[in-house]
């Protein structure tokens, strides 16, 4: 039984990473285009393209190596994992930078962050949802602690901490078998987030109104026309939550986030995370992986760090 329960942790622990990888490559591609542009340019865009990932994945991969390190999760051990692997070119944020200034300087990583409402805590914390998917105490908390580090206004704190609690709900969903009871995933959701914000947990008890019949393109318009789908926690968290919802399978979660427009990047990195951490990183189309960008902290990179975390996890719970 341990070997099988393993066996599903690492799946669902590489899933959640790489379906970030995965959706943030493939949204790349069509970042800030609206849903109506992107059908005239590709009908339906349902391929990685050039597999590159921006700072969503780079983000999320300093995370993972922070609790590989730490697995109790040290939100100034996180901070500096940021300042070593920030690459401009990735395409961050213009407050990052100054995030970033501000930690070269060696002022404390509870001192850098701005009062931002943007999506930015979110697209990179499902490593904290996934590592305390048994936890939600302890998930609630790493969460909002992590995303303090650069965002400190109720709303991008509550984007994130809704993302890392879909993932966490996605793996111990998947680990056991069961089905998602749409209604009562988000309502555990929007409850925690209340608290922190609640137009964020209103925005998410509306998801739960979207009809999920018809094909994809129409569920697709259905998130487009649902939410801004911007760069704002209550804009984006919410259309990648429906674009899981709202399908039965990761690749059409992923094409539903990339497809419906906006800041598809990171729509798609986060519906990506919560699908693979259901799914599993075996329902990732081959096709898919083989595109993706593989250098020094590429797939094989990010595939790897999430199998170390698994096997960690696997040990605290006695598995191994």
């Amino acid at each position: 039984m341990a070997r099988v329960l393993l066996t599903a942790l690492i799946d669902r622990f590489k899933g959640a990473a790489v379906g970030t990888f995965v959706g943030d490559a493939m949204g790349r591609e069509v970042e800030g285009w609206s849903w109506e542009m992107i059908r005239a340019r590709y009908g339906l865009l349902q391929e990685v393209g050039e597999g590159i990932y921006t700072d969503d994945t780079e983000m999320m991969i300093g995370i993972m190596e922070s609790l590989q390190e730490d697995p109790r999760f040290d939100p100034a051990l996180t901070a500096q994992k940021f300042l070593t692997n920030f690459h401009p070119f990735r395409g961050y944020g213009a407050r990052i930078y100054g995030v970033m200034a501000r930690l070269r300087r060696g002022m404390s990583w509870d001192q850098v962050g701005t009062d931002s409402w943007g999506n930015g805590g979110a697209m990179r914390i499902a490593p904290i949802g996934f590592f305390f998917y048994d936890d939600r105490d302890r998930l609630t908390r790493n969460a909002l602690l992590c995303t303090q580090i650069t965002h400190k206004h109720p709303q991008g704190l509550a984007g994130a901490l809704a993302q890392a609690l879909a993932v966490g709900i996605a793996v111990e969903k998947g680990m056991k078998g069961e089905d998602i009871d749409t209604l009562a995933f988000l309502e555990e959701i929007a409850r925690r987030v209340q608290d922190v914000d609640p137009h964020m947990a209103a925005e998410l008890r509306r998801v739960g109104e979207i009809d999920r019949g018809g094909e994809l393109e129409e569920r697709i318009g259905r998130v487009a026309f649902s939410f801004l789908r911007d760069v704002s926690a209550a804009g984006a968290v919410p259309a990648a939550i429906a674009s899981f919802v709202l399908n039965d399978n990761l690749r059409d979660t992923v094409v539903t986030a990339v497809n419906c427009g906006g800041d598809t990047d990171t729509i798609g990195a986060m519906a990506g995370a919560i699908a693979g951490a259901y799914y599993g990183f075996s329902s990732i189309p081959p096709k898919w992986l083989s595109c993706l960008e593989n250098g020094e902290k590429g797939r094989d990179y990010v595939t790897s760090l999430a199998e170390q975390l698994a096997l960690i996890k696997a040990q605290h719970k006695g598995w191994i």
